[in-house]
Parts: C-alpha cells; sequence; structure tokens
C-alpha cells in the first residue's frame, strides 16, 4: 500500500474507534441520545451535518 492509502484507511479506523466509544461506555445515554436525534426534522439533521463537515474540513486544513 502507498502512504495515502494507509492514511485514510487510519483515518476510517479511527473514526470507527470515535464512534463506538459512546455506545460502549453508555449504551443507555446513546440510546436515548438516538431517540431524540430521531425526532429531528429533515432540516435540523442537514444543519448539524453541514456543521460537521465544516468542522472536520476546518480541521484537516489546520492540520496540513
Amino acid at each position: 500500500m502507498n502512504l495515502e492509502a494507509d492514511t485514510f484507511w487510519l483515518a476510517l479506523a479511527l473514526v470507527l474507534v470515535i464512534e463506538g466509544l459512546f455506545p460502549f461506555l453508555s449504551p443507555a445515554g446513546w440510546r436515548r441520545m438516538f431517540l431524540q436525534v430521531l425526532q429531528f426534522g429533515d432540516g435540523q439533521l442537514r444543519f448539524f451535518g453541514m456543521c460537521s463537515i465544516l468542522c472536520g474540513g476546518l480541521l484537516i486544513w489546520y492540520l496540513l
């Protein structure tokens, strides 16, 4: 593998680890949060998705 592919797979693995921490550490809290998120409208979900994309993009830009 080349360095770019290794970096991609490492980043993906890190996302999976971080995503798995909350349900592992607090399954009941994660379930309550997930049920609340299911009640959001499409606009609210898009807004949070956009904020996540912008924050991630800015962090990548800052780190590179």
